[in-house]
């Protein structure tokens, strides 16, 4: 009796073994598939369609937000650039200009304000840019990469899903209900494609949600701190600043 309980715990050991071997190589399978762009089945594509398309929107928001940033950061570069040259100028003019007594020379003087004027209006709007650029860089490392986490292990538990259809596919076209082995292996595989289904449904969910949540976060944000930018350039041309030239 000891033997035959020692048999049956090597079998089912064995068993499992193989059974996560089995998995594994299903799994594979689909990852195969899906790197190299075959064709699946059209009805468990069509069955993720809303997901795809949340999919497309996280992924857009995703690419936007770094588009933004680098723009930010040229922006202000330009900014700094063209603020020097500005006041460089306007300090040459008006340094001409005071040594020019004649109508010239006072023209000199007006136009050497002004640019150094211009000079302090684009500096002062760096501030909001920086601010937008904290902003936007925040909402990148925590929103985005928290969602993109929950996106990594849906498509992770997609994979393991689909490999498990396959593995049912497989297993059914060799199926005889009559043989009473091939049934169990048929309930196994049935079984672990449920198991799968449960956690891609879950995780299908939570990501649909957070991409939701994503692009109304967004959308609040990007309203708030470009609120603030365009009060700032209001007030840069309604209220400008003294007018001197930077030394």
């Amino acid at each position: 009796q000891s033997g035959h309980s020692t048999k049956r715990l090597g079998f089912h050991q064995d068993s499992s073994v193989v059974n996560k071997f089995q998995q594994k190589y299903w799994k594979t399978k689909q990852t195969f598939i899906k790197a190299t762009g075959k064709k699946e089945d059209e009805h468990v594509v069509a069955s993720d369609a809303n997901l795809d398309a949340k999919l497309e929107v996280f992924h857009s928001i995703q690419k936007t937000c770094m588009e933004l940033l680098k723009v930010i950061e040229q922006y202000q570069r330009r900014i700094c650039l063209l603020s020097q040259e500005e006041n460089d100028l306007g300090r040459f003019l008006r340094s001409q200009g005071s040594q020019d007594k004649s109508r010239a020379g006072k023209i000199m003087q007006a136009s050497g304000k002004a640019l150094c004027f211009s000079s302090q209006q684009r500096m002062a709007l760096r501030k909001p840019l920086c601010r937008l650029y904290q902003e936007v860089e925040t909402f990148r490392y925590r929103a985005i990469s928290d969602t993109w986490l929950t996106v990594s292990r849906m498509e992770q538990s997609r994979t393991e899903y689909r490999g498990a259809l396959l593995w049912m596919k497989d297993v059914s076209q060799e199926l005889d209900p009559d043989t009473q082995k091939q049934m169990e292996k048929f309930r196994k595989v049935q079984g672990q494609v449920r198991s799968t289904k449960a956690s891609f449904d879950k995780l299908k969910n939570d990501v649909c949600q957070k991409v939701d949540l994503l692009g109304a976060s967004r959308c609040n944000l990007l309203s708030h701190v470009l609120t603030t930018y365009q009060v700032s350039l209001i007030l840069q041309v309604f209220h400008p600043p003294a007018l001197r030239c930077s030394n």
